[in-house]
């Protein structure tokens, strides 16, 4: 008998269909801070009123980013019990990890926990979680926590993602869409959870893009449940994450960086981002969807990184989008300011919602194909293709 006869037979594990986004929650912290008295608030708590002049054009940096308010857990009795936070550059590094191995992980717990109840399935039908955290680093890490809070299996398959930024939003579902697509059955619980403590400082002459932070930077969590074939009566198919890439930005190097110091994590952010975002997401997008014969950047939705307001402005400028494309972004901006990998999930949700308050024909405003697009340290840019179901049928509590 030959040696193929008594072969094991051949293990189908690969899935048959596209990855699908089945459910989505988010979380942010109780603490809320307006916009219009956080300069105030700000300048006070860094003991730095006497730079007037720094001050002043912190409070124009406030009132033209679009945004209302933002959330955050570095708290004033935590600042004034550890006031090396608050300074421009002091050793701070232990208490800010302290802050973020506590609270990055119990943020995307009430993330995830909104997620599974929406999916409806138990959650001990997760086989896989992603965990994005742009902030800290420890060992074992925020999604070895999760696992504890959550109770899920100790054979769950974990990938922790640190340091990656604004564009890691995509990141995770680009990943989530491989292991759904090539493991038959897998649920995968995303969660981007992000703290902004870890670089919170005061304020200084000499870094003033170190402003620009403090301006629209807020604390949020989001997770989502990523699988293919949606069981029938149980699950729902939101977003189809058809294609998904990254490419880096030419000519971007240095836009957006951050280092990890003794002092926290230390951002430079270059004025100009915005321009060179708006210059190179024509390509970016041309690249995308030339498989599918779509050009018309209007007949699409779009699920966009809030990452500040003249990004947003740049963006719809350079592509001739009307007003109404990039609304779901720019109320997140409003509302959460730019919470780094979450932002785009909190749009993502926010899109949905709408979409089904207004009875519309699916969660992407109506029409069929959609975009996702992030954009973050690199520079780069993070592209999904997203699809919806035609006349597709959202339950109400959704909504």
């Amino acid at each position: 008998m030959s040696s193929e006869a008594n072969a094991p037979p051949c293990v189908v594990t690969r899935s048959f269909g596209r990855a699908c986004v089945l459910a989505i929650g988010t979380a942010t912290p109780p603490m809320v801070v307006e916009q219009d008295t956080y300069p105030d608030y700000y300048f006070k708590m860094t003991v730095s009123e006497h730079m007037v002049d720094l001050k002043d054009k912190f409070k124009r940096m406030c009132e033209r980013s679009m945004i209302k308010k933002r959330h955050l857990c570095l708290t004033e009795e935590i600042m004034k019990a550890n006031p090396n936070i608050c300074a421009y550059s002091a050793p701070s590094l232990n208490v800010r990890q302290d802050l973020m191995d506590t609270e990055v992980p119990k943020l995307g717990h009430e993330a995830a926990i909104k997620a599974i109840e929406e999916w409806g399935r138990p959650k001990t039908d997760i086989t896989h979680l992603i965990f994005c955290n742009s902030g800290g680093a420890s060992m074992p890490g925020a999604d070895y926590e999760l696992v504890k809070l959550l109770g899920l299996s100790p054979s769950t398959n974990r990938f922790m993602l640190y340091q990656l930024g604004c564009y890691a939003g995509g990141t995770v579902l680009r990943l989530a869409k491989d292991i759904a697509e090539n493991n038959r059955g897998a649920r995968i619980l995303v969660v981007c959870s992000e703290i902004t403590g870890i670089g919170f400082r005061g304020p200084s002459e000499t870094h003033v893009d170190n402003l620009v932070g403090h301006a629209i930077f807020g604390d949020g969590a989001a997770a989502v449940i990523v699988g293919v074939d949606p069981l029938v009566m149980v699950e729902c198919a939101l977003f189809e994450l058809v294609k998904a890439s990254q490419k880096l930005l030419h000519g971007t190097e240095g836009d957006i960086e951050g280092h990890l110091r003794e002092d926290g994590l230390v951002f430079s952010l270059q004025p100009e981002i915005p321009t060179h975002i708006a210059t190179n997401v024509g390509k970016v997008l041309a690249d995308a969807f030339e498989p599918f014969g779509i050009s018309d950047w209007n007949s699409l939705f779009w699920v966009v990184h809030p990452g500040g307001r003249a990004i947003l402005d740049g963006m719809e400028t350079e592509l001739g989008l009307r007003p109404d494309k990039l609304s779901s972004a720019r109320k997140v901006l409003k509302e959460y300011g730019n919470t780094l990998s979450a932002s785009v999930l909190f749009v993502m949700d926010a899109m949905r919602k709408r979409s089904v308050r207004e009875g519309l024909d699916t969660v992407g405003e109506g029409l069929e194909w959609g975009v996702l697009f992030g954009f973050g340290p690199g520079l780069k840019a993070e592209t999904i293709v997203l699809r919806c179901a035609p006349k597709l049928k959202v339950l109400k509590k959704n909504a």
